[in-house]
């Protein structure tokens, strides 16, 4: 079984912190992205897990160090492959072409999800759906009454479902897929401009493969500022229970209203922290109020008042101001 996880892209709407890191690696309550929904997948599946592809951008040795590392962790075996240009989904999952045989998850990197179910390995294919209130920015799904997908449209711009495609997808043959992908390649058969992953899923639904879908209970974006917040939000009230001060945190005159996670080696002096709040590990928090707030590793914040903010990795913020989005190494005041 293989776990396939497009990331090449480039993270703008999440800039300036993208500039220095991937935005699957971002860490959400003191965990990348990426580790989560690998972890979430694995876990959907409910059997070992042979490998996890990650088809990256030119993210250089240490990104894919940590991206092998997170496979590893799984007990999986890591590889990296590269999509050098933005051609589309079907192209991104295409790039992995050795690995696209037997059974596959596909999981696309800016995405979280929770659901409580077991994965149905005896359809042929699995399309995970929520229900939005606006569905012209997604694929949708079409469905009859057992549930069995009738049809797929990209970003329709006249309703015909709510049914929106979330970006995890479980096939259980890879080769087929790979089939139809060639497909479209070989003819040049774009929709919007790119190669796109839904076409090629709709061509096996028309030669008989029986696609469902499954559907989440909750499914949370990383793509902008706002989202990462909220995601974070949902992450830390998701995990509260397991939350605990590291030992080798200092907690010093400080009030924490929980839910906070606190990375290791922080430090939180005369200050009050939460709710909602990441820590990360060495971070310095003096004199302070931050809520609903990502305060990255080795950050410092002293004497102001900060919500709805991230304040990067290394840098440092000690001006008045209610809300910022500081970068990696970068000051503010």
């Amino acid at each position: 079984m293989r776990i396939l996880i497009p990331m090449a892209g480039m993270g703008k709407r999440l800039r300036p912190h993208t500039l220095t890191v991937p935005k699957p690696l971002f860490p959400i309550a003191g965990k990348p992205i990426v580790e989560r929904l690998v972890e979430d997948l694995a876990r959907l599946y409910g059997q070992p897990i042979d490998e996890v592809a990650f088809i990256t951008g030119d993210f250089g040795p240490e990104t894919e160090r940590q991206l092998v590392a997170i496979a590893e962790r799984l007990g999986a075996k890591g590889r990296i492959y590269h999509q050098a240009e933005a051609l589309g989904t079907a192209h991104a999952v295409y790039c992995a072409a050795e690995l696209l045989e037997g059974e596959l998850i596909i999981g696309f990197a800016d995405t979280l999800f929770t659901a409580d179910f077991a994965l149905d390995t005896h359809a042929d294919g699995v399309i995970w759906t929520k229900r939005v209130d606006d569905p012209r920015a997604f694929g949708v799904v079409t469905l009859d009454g057992q549930g069995v997908i009738t049809g797929m449209v990209e970003k329709p711009k006249d309703f015909v479902s709510d049914q929106a495609i979330i970006g995890i997808y479980f096939l259980r043959d890879g080769a087929a897929l790979k089939r139809e992908i060639e497909h479209l390649l070989t003819h040049n058969l774009r929709t919007g401009g790119e190669y796109q992953l839904t076409d090629a899923l709709e061509a096996l639904r028309q030669k008989g493969a029986r696609l469902v879908t499954g559907t989440v209970d909750r499914w949370m974006d990383c793509g902008n500022k706002a989202n990462v917040l909220d995601t974070n939000h949902q992450i830390l009230e998701l995990t509260a229970a397991s939350l605990a001060v590291p030992p080798s945190a200092v907690v010093k005159g400080s009030v924490l209203i929980p839910p906070v996670f606190v990375g290791e080696g922080a430090v939180i002096q005369d200050a009050v922290v939460g709710p909602y709040t990441t820590v990360g590990a060495g971070a310095v928090i003096e004199r302070a109020v931050v809520a609903e707030s990502i305060v990255r590793e080795k950050a410092e914040i002293r004497g102001v008042s900060l919500t709805r903010s991230i304040v990067g990795v290394h840098a440092t913020c000690n001006a008045a101001g209610l809300e910022v989005n500081l970068g990696d190494y970068s000051q503010h005041g």
